[in-house]
């Protein structure tokens, strides 16, 4: 019987696969979602961040050309992995049209009214979303590799891929709880479809990935303390940028610059591009990061849990018409 269920599983899971790409437009859209914000970032974003930190440089330290190349590698690794974090986000929130549309159609009615358990249905949607946004991100990482690795800036060490992989695995399983949780509120594609326009253009400044998050109001820094993508982008900054950081702080000690420039130099560049982030003015070390985006992960994991049965939900049913009188 479990070998039986198992197969149903998978069967489910190939079933909607096969849903998402046979959409040519919706997958193409789907696809090209992280490549755009990559290419907005190369043609607009990228200039704008050199141009900042340089003419936030302390006075006494004189810009040269390896010391252009150290802030440009830190800079576009900051900057790439927000958007990396960012792209998962808005992947699996598209993805989620899916199940929207079965709710929609009636599909599961199909599903309902078989011998199939519902915790096999609901499980498939949520395998489904993070096979998509697994894949599409894992893509997107590669290009991000690629493009450090082609201007001689990969700078990550063995271990430092290794993080990153785990932090991107961590913060997809995450990401993809708390999108079905939404989507499985919603019973109308086009609803859907404008939460996805609205999420994907505010969750970018929300969670930091264009601009720091020093720059932001208090009180905006406080909300942001509150989504789980914060710390998920935070995290994958640490792991872009640990090796980075640590060579560009041997290079500024190697200047025999002054103690108080050296200090305001080494504290500008974290502050502004580095990977902690304030919760209500308290700091928050990596380590903290990670134990925060993990109770985030159990709460989503248990809120599905609980609305879990509205994944299979069908429009129509359960509910009754109201008599004209």
């Amino acid at each position: 019987m479990k070998t039986r269920y198992f197969s149903i599983f998978l069967q489910l899971t190939r079933r909607h696969l096969l849903v998402f790409f046979r959409n040519k437009i919706r997958m193409f859209y789907t696809l090209m979602v992280p490549v755009i914000i990559f290419l907005v970032y190369i043609f607009f974003l990228r200039r704008m961040e050199l141009s900042m930190i340089a003419t936030n440089l302390p006075e006494g330290v004189a810009m040269n050309a390896e010391l252009s190349a150290y802030l440009t590698t830190l800079v576009d690794s900051w900057m790439l992995a927000g958007i990396t974090v960012l792209s998962v986000i808005t992947v699996s929130l598209q993805t989620n049209n899916v199940l929207v549309e079965d709710k929609q159609n009636g599909v599961n009615r199909d599903f309902i009214s078989s011998p199939v358990p519902k915790e096999l249905l609901v499980a498939s949607y949520f395998l489904f979303n993070f096979l998509v946004t697994s894949v599409i991100g894992l893509v997107f990482l590669l290009i991000c590799g690629t493009y450090l690795l082609c201007l001689g800036e990969f700078m990550l060490t063995a271990a430092d891929v290794f993080t990153v992989l785990a932090v991107f695995l961590f913060a997809t399983v995450s990401t993809v709880l708390m999108t079905v949780l939404i989507a499985s509120f919603v019973k109308r594609e086009a609803t859907m479809s404008s939460i996805v326009a609205i999420f994907s253009t505010a969750v970018g400044f929300l969670i930091g990935a264009y601009m720091p998050l020093g720059m932001m109001p208090d009180w905006v820094q406080g909300i942001c303390g509150f989504i789980p993508g914060t710390y998920a982008c935070s995290l994958m900054r640490y792991a872009f940028m640990k090796t980075p950081l640590a060579g560009l702080t041997a290079y500024a000690q190697g200047l025999s610059l002054p103690a108080e420039t050296l200090e305001s130099l080494l504290s500008e560049l974290s502050g502004t591009f580095g990977y902690d982030v304030g919760f209500f003015g308290v700091p928050v070390s990596p380590q903290f990061q990670a134990v925060a985006l993990a109770v985030y992960t159990v709460v989503f994991l248990a809120l599905n849990i609980g609305v879990g049965k509205k994944l299979a939900e069908v429009l129509g049913i359960g509910k009754k018409k109201k008599k004209k009188k």
